[in-house]
């Protein structure tokens, strides 16, 4: 049986570790990303000087600050800060479309034609399909978790059913239905994919009991997330040298990406480290198959 899941209270500034709830935490200074406080909070960068009248102020330029956390236990590294829903709302809202690429644009110069490139989707899917197939053949039924327009859902084209459900809203490619939660808990698949959304959101496990949810006992989960470039030497200095927040607010260990989905409700089918090019950038990603087992616990 999996071990007890762990008690985290939501809070606006988190005080207790994300993945295992333990509250041995490690803290540094950084700063949220210009664009993710303006997307977010509407808060701008300012340049502060003599005509503010400040007499204990330097001059210089004013970032949102925020800090960087480190549980000792499981060696999860995250942002403090813990976005509600309005506020995952007012980021993801339409992601990557005119109005979210125009202001990040306007921040980081060189970003609409990198979004250009990872709306053309990633090259890597045959290879997601090719790992998946000795453990699950063709699913007949997807359902792609966090899957935006299903541009990178594996199995497009083969399965008979795919279902995309996401925040973002977006029309979905042909071939694909976007779904409710309603729609989730009247189906039932064979393949559940979630990939590269739990480091973006606050609460990771509360994402993956809905998946268990959705599961309803049977099928697989292909989960998965970067390993992050500060994670990949074991973490040495990580939190130190994690000076700036953008929308990946979860950095996750081998050992918190486990304890999260042992005590979720999952075991492990099979795992691996992926090496990946997205957008021109070499990466490295957690590829994780998982099956759901039994909870004492009500989800």
């Amino acid at each position: 049986m999996p071990s007890p899941r762990p008690t985290i209270i939501p809070s606006r500034i988190a005080c207790q570790c994300v993945c295992c709830g333990s509250r041995s935490l490690d803290s540094s200074p950084a700063i949220l990303m210009p664009f993710i406080a303006h997307r977010v909070f509407n808060w701008r960068p300012v340049e502060i000087d003599a005509s503010w009248g400040l007499n204990t102020i330097k001059p210089g330029h004013a970032y949102s600050i925020c800090n960087s956390l480190q549980c000792r236990q499981c060696g999860h590294l995250f942002l403090d800060i813990r976005f509600n829903d309005d506020e995952m709302g007012n980021l993801y809202k339409d992601y990557r479309g005119e109005t979210y690429t125009e202001l990040r644009e306007l921040y980081e110069p060189g970003y609409r034609m990198r979004n250009k490139q990872l709306n053309d989707g990633i090259d890597y899917r045959p290879q997601v399909e090719a790992w998946l197939r000795p453990h699950i053949g063709t699913p007949a039924t997807v359902l792609d978790w966090g899957g935006d327009t299903g541009n990178n859902t594996p199995f497009v084209g083969e399965a008979g059913l795919v279902h995309i459900f996401d925040i973002s809203n977006k029309a979905t490619l042909p071939g694909t239905l976007r779904v409710s939660r309603e729609d989730v808990a009247l189906h039932s698949y064979d393949l559940i994919t979630c990939c590269s959304v739990i480091e973006h959101v606050p609460y990771p496990h509360k994402t993956l009991v809905d998946l268990h949810q959705a599961m309803r006992g049977r099928g697989l989960l292909y989960l998965e997330v970067p390993f992050e470039d500060v994670m990949l030497d074991g973490a040495v200095n990580a939190l130190t040298r994690k000076k700036h927040w953008h929308e990946h607010i979860n950095f996750f260990s081998e050992e918190s990406l486990a304890h999260l989905t042992e005590t979720c409700g999952f075991r492990t089918v099979t795992s691996n480290k992926l090496q990946i090019t997205t957008a021109g950038k070499h990466a490295t990603c957690f590829q994780l198959l998982l099956s759901p087992e039994p909870t004492s616990q009500s989800d």
